[in-house]
């Protein structure tokens, strides 16, 4: 099943090119707006599952393409995002060790929304193409070969980042929760949908053009291992967010003006813009790109407005 918020921050069930509400169906579960229905839905999946079904296959739907789509988890109690979680097409020479860092769930966007370029010294603007899973139920030191059973449901995520961002050492929380970097949809695919989540295709366009292209087999730490370690730091809970990372060699400047395009096989294609106020540019080059060359450090500089290195 496709679950989908839209327009008013209704509950949907995506069939085919269209969405029928099924918010009704769904009034049972306790929440303060419509906004965490979807996480009651979540906790409460097998006494529910049945009546969004019924509620889907009675309901009338409405095409796609007359609603706006939301954030299918919009108030995620969690965001963990794994870091340096590739192989990075086997450039690495080892396996990183596991590593991961909160996002800030304010941060969340969903398809069709603008990515905010602050005004701040970033050394580059770039989004991390990633698979995001959505957790089903309370997880504490779960075993990794139990994972699947914590697992409701699968997104495509982006970890916004303002990378180099002064002082050195104090990065990640300033570089990774900035307003509108977690964009995150168009919808939630239910885990029974996803026959292997370590094989699937992932796709990021920036206007149109291919920069990142890479598979989730390529994970140094596969899903089950990542379930396992962070459910032993911290219980995650129903409607728990957890970015499992990406391949950095064709992360790439993020600009004003982008339009953005991930697109996960058996998921779906998340669609959003790049507004910067101060229209700095940056050539358009992937990581990859940019060390072939030879250049220096990981990213391509800055090459005009504020903060620019003259």
């Amino acid at each position: 099943m496709k679950l989908c918020y839209f327009n008013d921050f209704r509950l949907g069930v995506i069939k085919g090119d269209q969405v029928v509400d099924v918010t009704d169906a769904a009034k049972g579960v306790p929440h303060r707006d419509t906004r965490d229905l979807i996480v009651g839905v979540i906790a409460e999946w097998d006494s529910y599952k049945g009546k969004l079904e019924k509620a889907a296959a009675d309901g009338k739907g409405v095409p796609l393409s007359s609603v706006r789509l939301r954030p299918p988890v919009p108030r995620p109690g969690n965001i963990d995002c794994m870091a340096v979680n590739y192989m990075e097409d086997g450039t690495l020479p080892e396996k990183p060790a596991i590593n991961c860092f909160h996002k800030a769930a304010t941060a969340v966007i969903g398809d069709g929304d603008t990515m905010v370029l602050p005004d701040v010294p970033a050394s580059i603007f770039e989004g991390e193409a990633e698979l995001a899973l959505v957790i089903g139920k309370r997880a504490s030191n779960v075993k990794a070969a139990d994972y699947k059973q914590y697992i409701f449901g699968y997104t495509c995520f982006i970890d916004g980042s303002a990378r180099g961002l002064p002082p050195p050492g104090n990065v990640f929380f300033q570089m990774k929760s900035r307003a509108t970097f977690a964009p995150i949809g168009p919808w939630l695919v239910t885990a029974d949908e996803i026959a292997d989540p370590q094989k699937l295709g992932i796709e990021l366009k920036n206007n149109g053009q291919v920069m990142q292209k890479f598979n989730t087999d390529d994970m140094a730490h596969q899903i089950p291992r990542v379930i396992e370690w962070l459910s032993s730091i911290h219980t995650l809970e129903p409607g728990d967010v957890v970015a499992t990372g990406t391949n950095h060699r064709g992360l790439n400047s993020f600009m004003d003006g982008d339009k953005i395009e991930l697109t996960i096989e058996k998921i779906g294609t998340l669609k959003f813009g790049i507004k910067d106020d101060l229209k700095r540019t940056w050539a358009r080059t992937t990581r990859s790109q940019h060390k072939d060359k030879g250049g220096e450090g990981p990213h391509t500089p800055q090459l005009t407005g504020k903060y620019a290195k003259k």
